[in-house]
């Protein structure tokens, strides 16, 4: 290395360069501790999603239009506007957006006794829709009872007016009604027998 003033090279500082290396070798070994973003694990919905209500709407768009009112459904957590009802349920239940919402993709570990609370709740669920079938059949079982005893009924009084009308046949001479037709009278007017 010499310093001839024809020598148009840079010369490098190799001191210098040295203390900059050893400087960025400690930075490595102990880099600034951020700590981890602490995300809480994926849980249920409490809302229900619309998907409906913009179904068979016409909407006039033109460039000065929001994107939230563009066409398509909007996410407000991720600022994005998804064309149709499949992708946007695909995107709220995407990594992307849960991140957003401050959740990781993980699922809380049930533990035993919430396990056997959740049997416990469907159990309580079963037995009260078995109750309303129980109802709707007693309900039904009533009416079909019902139905029996207005037929019952029924059949009682047509046999109580047959007992009649044969009584009533004997009363009138013990004369047949079709003899009776021929000779050109049908009783005394008592009963409405149409011969």
């Amino acid at each position: 290395m010499t310093m001839r003033p024809d020598d148009h090279r840079r010369k490098w500082d190799k001191n210098e360069y040295e203390k900059l290396a050893v400087e960025r070798l400690l930075n490595q070994v102990a880099p600034k501790e951020e700590e981890p973003v602490q995300r809480e694990n994926l849980k249920r919905r409490d809302y229900k999603v619309d998907l409906d209500s913009k179904l068979g709407k016409s909407v006039v768009i033109n460039k000065n239009t929001p994107t939230s009112q563009s066409g398509g459904y909007y996410c407000n957590v991720c600022d994005c506007v998804v064309k149709d009802s499949i992708n946007f349920l695909d995107h709220i239940n995407g990594k992307k957006h849960q991140r957003n919402l401050g959740m990781s993709m993980k699922v809380e570990r049930s533990t035993v006794d919430q396990v056997k609370e959740r049997f416990q709740q469907n159990k309580k669920k079963m037995e009260e829709k078995q109750k309303d079938y129980e109802l709707d059949k007693r309900l039904r079982e009533a009416k079909e009872e019902e139905e029996r005893y207005k037929e019952h009924r029924k059949e009682k009084r047509k046999e109580r007016k047959r007992k009649a009308d044969d009584s009533g046949d004997l009363a009138s001479g013990g004369i047949p009604d079709d003899m009776a037709a021929i000779m050109g009278f049908s009783g005394f007017g008592g009963s409405k027998k149409n011969s």
